[in-house]
């Protein structure tokens, strides 16, 4: 507002006559120029509302009065601004500059963004191809060569890890397979050795009890046996050779055996059975997983105990009754993981179960529901 004032002192006041000044304060809404106020001495400024009758309501502003010379009179310039307009240009600037910086932080996320994966695509090909690898497949991940030192180093690492590891687990693997294939002739040579005692007329009742679980451990052992050749065959993908197998005839073949060894703890076995279920696998494989969810479903069940068959077009389950708690999941399909460490199953059949679903790439899933261990293969 003093710019206001110098710019009608030096510009206004030497054009202006007094005669002027009725047509000047007609034309000028803000400004004007009244009769001296004696009194005036000095510029004054103050704060009053007044009636905009643009916007029809009364609006604060800020004024000035100050004493001015025109023509060798004295009169007082009388100048206000309007505050709400100085709001409304304060408020539209800092929703200008907010705007803006919206816009550039957007920008430069955007760009940031693309400058990124850019530069990390190599990393996150690398974690694809890692997060894609099994040791047990035989298949190596493909690390690609980029111009980043960095992450061909990384990869150089990875793909070094990959080997000793690789190398370890197959060593490991053949070493279970022949272990398990050499012992099998000792094992039944140790075994016949017992029956054959066991059968002589002049043992005593103590010793026929020492052979008794002898031969006890002797069966145990060769079942261990048994199945860890079993499951070392499945990862050295001996029976990948499918075909179309029939999959209720399979389970009918076998159900008369289990109903018998059901008999022992009065176990009734009911089944539903989709006729013509076909699927695609080994034929051995599958007589082995049925063999091994009847024995899993009697093993662990209860006196005076049930068991549940059904099978359909897409899935295959089984429910037994047990023990009146879940299961740990964690680690139910693990090696020799036993639900009742006094137990003495070797802990295998559901590994074998998991392994043969794998080999098969069917979902196996456990559930418990109604007091009832279910387990269900989705093929």
């Amino acid at each position: 507002m003093v710019l206001l004032k110098k710019e009608f002192v030096e510009n206004s006041i030497p054009k202006l006559k007094e005669n002027d000044i009725e047509v000047w304060n007609k034309l000028n809404r803000n400004v004007k120029i009244n009769k001296n106020l004696k009194n005036l001495k000095e510029d004054t400024f103050f704060y009053k509302n007044y009636y905009d009758t643009l916007d029809v309501e009364n609006e604060p502003y800020r004024v000035l009065i100050s004493p001015v010379t025109i023509n060798g009179k004295d009169y007082t310039f009388f100048a206000r601004t309007n505050l709400v307009e100085k709001e409304d240009l304060i408020l539209s600037v800092v929703i200008l500059f907010i705007l803006t910086i919206t816009i550039l932080l957007i920008g430069l996320f955007i760009i940031t963004k693309r400058v990124s994966l850019t530069l990390w695509k190599p990393f996150y090909e690398t974690l694809e191809q890692i997060e894609k690898f099994e040791i047990d497949k035989n298949l190596d991940p493909k690390l690609t060569v980029n111009n980043i030192e960095e992450f061909n180093r990384l990869n150089l690492a990875i793909n070094k890890l990959i080997e000793k590891n690789t190398l370890i687990y197959k060593s490991q693997k053949e070493f279970i397979e022949n272990a398990a294939h050499e012992l099998q002739t000792p094992i039944a040579i140790f075994k016949g050795k017992l029956e054959t005692l066991l059968q002589r007329s002049d043992v005593t009742e103590e010793q026929f009890e020492i052979l008794d679980k002898l031969n006890d451990t002797a069966t145990r052992l060769n079942r261990l046996n048994k199945n860890l050749l079993l499951l070392s065959k499945i990862e050295s993908k001996q029976y990948n050779i499918l075909e179309d197998v029939i999959l209720n005839t399979v389970i009918t073949n076998q159900l008369d055996f289990f109903r018998e060894q059901a008999f022992a703890k009065n176990i009734s076995i009911t089944t539903n059975l989709e006729s013509g279920t076909l699927i695609r696998t080994n034929p051995f494989l599958s007589e082995i997983l049925i063999s091994n969810l009847f024995l899993n479903t009697i093993n662990h069940n209860i006196t005076n105990g049930i068991i549940n068959v059904v099978l359909e077009k897409n899935s295959l389950v089984f429910s037994n009754t047990g023990i009146s708690k879940s299961l740990e999941t964690n680690k139910l399909f693990e090696r020799f993981s036993k639900v009742n460490p006094s137990s003495k199953r070797n802990g295998l059949g559901l590994s074998i179960i998991k392994k043969i679903a794998d080999n098969n790439q069917w979902n196996v899933i456990y559930n418990f529901k109604d007091n009832l261990h279910i387990f269900e293969i989705r093929f």
